[in-house]
């Protein structure tokens, strides 16, 4: 990853890719990243229908590696890694001493002795730090070794339905496994002698997979999928698609709903996410104008929650948004309101997400 002299922010390797195609940016935890390039709408449009590509080279890569690897990180972790196999994933949390929320994780199981740690860009050193400090807690360097390989990755996301489609056709790209790749698994490929460590993830709501290379075969990795995927409606989608897409799969974004004032009450589809005594909802309204962050959510004129992330979805057409509200308010179909600039607008509370994907992209 580079840093510009001129600019305190740092630079994917594909920061000139995305100025050569015209996109607009901002500054996202330290880093240059791109917002949109032409529409966000259509960038989210195409995701929805074909497929879109993303820069994700801000996101952390923290690996963890040695023979007590697996139990060390139990012991760090909010949920047990030890029991998913070799080529399996998973969703976890790093919680604070007080069972706050550090920062939200996906854990690959790349191989007997080694992990991968993906975590948001905003808490890398957060989250590097506290693994080294717990996991020397358990083991030593030379049982359970915690190294951030964030420098020395770049990481490129393709989503939607016509992803793997996409995929198949790249010259010089080899799967071995592709076939059996399911969700939340990952496996080794090879573009044209380049590793890449190929993950089916997503952060969409839509099918998709990462890909993990290095920073020097970002830019050829990006371009063939690039040409590809254009006769199929691939387009590049910058980071306003990408909130709107994951806002409507009802996946939560750290600063948003997820902090250190957070805490996750319960296991499994019974867990819930709990912030100063009141829960994580969604919303959903009418009309056009939409809540956003910050906004307060009342009943009868008192205030009972705040909206945490809002949008007038793209794809349902109506305003969509997650909320902590009173727990006691937090059941489906409750009516309440959110005060938009002094106008109170009636919202229903609704389960998560708002968005799933048809039967047809599956």
């Amino acid at each position: 990853m580079t840093q510009n002299a001129d600019s305190p922010a740092l630079r994917s390797p594909l920061d000139a890719v995305h100025a050569e195609l015209g996109a607009s940016f901002t500054d996202f935890a330290g880093w240059r990243m791109p917002v949109s390039y032409s529409s966000d709408l259509a960038e989210h449009a195409a995701v929805r229908t074909a497929a879109g590509l993303f820069d994700l080279s801000h996101m952390a890569e923290i690996a963890v590696l040695g023979p007590q690897a697996a139990p060390a990180l139990d012991a760090a972790l909010a949920d047990p890694v030890s029991g998913i196999a070799n080529g399996r994933a998973k969703y976890t949390l790093l919680e604070d001493a007080d069972g706050g929320i550090l920062d939200d994780l996906i854990v690959y199981r790349t191989g007997d002795d080694r992990f991968l740690v993906v975590a948001n860009a905003g808490n890398r050193h957060v989250v590097a730090d506290a693994l080294r400090e717990r996991i020397g807690a358990h083991a030593s360097p030379s049982e359970a070794l915690v190294e951030d390989e964030t420098d020395d990755v770049a990481l490129i996301a393709l989503q939607g339905p016509l992803a793997e489609e996409i995929l198949r056709n790249v010259e010089g790209f080899e799967i071995p496994e592709l076939d059996g790749l399911g969700y939340y698994r990952s496996t080794s490929g090879d573009f044209l002698g380049h590793g890449v460590f190929v993950a089916r993830t997503g952060y969409t709501g839509e099918d998709g997979f990462e890909f993990y290379l290095a920073p020097e075969a970002a830019e050829s990795l990006w371009t063939a999928l690039l040409e590809t995927g254009e006769g199929s409606g691939l387009k590049p989608a910058g980071l306003a698609a990408r909130d709107s897409l994951r806002l409507e799969a009802g996946m939560p974004l750290y600063g948003h709903e997820l902090d250190r004032t957070t805490r996750r009450e319960g296991i499994g589809r019974a867990a819930r996410l709990v912030r100063d005594g009141r829960v994580l909802v969604g919303l959903t309204g009418e009309g056009r104008r939409a809540a956003r962050a910050g906004y307060a959510v009342v009943r009868e004129g008192d205030p009972v929650g705040g909206i945490t992330s809002g949008a007038l979805s793209p794809t349902l057409g109506h305003p969509i948004a997650m909320a902590y509200v009173d727990a006691a308010l937090a059941e489906p179909g409750t009516v309440l309101a959110v005060d938009v600039r002094g106008t109170e607008l009636p919202v229903t509370v609704v389960d998560l997400p708002f968005y799933r994907r048809p039967k047809e992209h599956a």
